[in-house]
């Protein structure tokens, strides 16, 4: 009688026909998948979350290659000022609170958009996209957030800019 190894051949060898596993993501939806594996992680991101009255808190919470994934905090009133993030793409994942999002144009400007983001609310934007967040709210909120490439700058844009005139100011820090 054959063994399963006399008729299909020895398991261990067969890893070298398989495609290699990606080092990290190679997709929009991929990085999207990675910011919400990490989200539904709350014992490991939550008991790091930090609340600071002067300024945004910020955390790098893990690096792979090609990308980095930062925790943030916001305080009722705290917000990152018009800006973009230079050659990054990136994910903004909404963990607890709620955070309003405008880019485009400024508020009340024609091609302006505004977004409450809520729990789970997830946006995605390429390189030289300009926007702002804000936490309009009265409760904290802490969101997630994905670079490819791993955020190297994040030039501040002047209020009156829109998402295509880039006037930087300086700044770095993420948003």
């Amino acid at each position: 009688m054959n063994s399963d190894v006399q008729i299909a051949g020895d398991p261990l060898a067969l890893p070298h026909l398989l495609q290699p596993a990606p080092a990290h993501p190679s997709t929009v939806a991929g990085f999207a998948g990675l910011a919400r594996t990490i989200a539904a992680d709350r014992d490991t991101w939550a008991p790091l979350v930090r609340y600071d009255a002067t300024t945004r808190w910020y955390h790098r919470l893990r690096t792979g290659p090609g990308y980095e994934v930062w925790l943030l905090s916001w305080l009722p009133g705290q917000g990152s000022g018009p800006h973009d993030h230079g050659p990054s793409s990136g994910v903004l994942t909404v963990l607890g609170g709620e955070l309003t999002e405008h880019a485009g144009a400024p508020a009340g400007q024609p091609g302006a958009t505004t977004r409450a983001l809520r729990p789970g609310a997830q946006r995605v934007f390429a390189p030289g996209y300009v926007h702002e967040v804000v936490n309009d709210s009265l409760e904290p909120a802490v969101s997630l957030h994905v670079y490819f490439p791993g955020l190297t700058e994040m030039p501040m844009h002047a209020p009156h800019c829109s998402a295509t005139g880039r006037a930087p100011l300086a700044g770095s820090a993420s948003g």
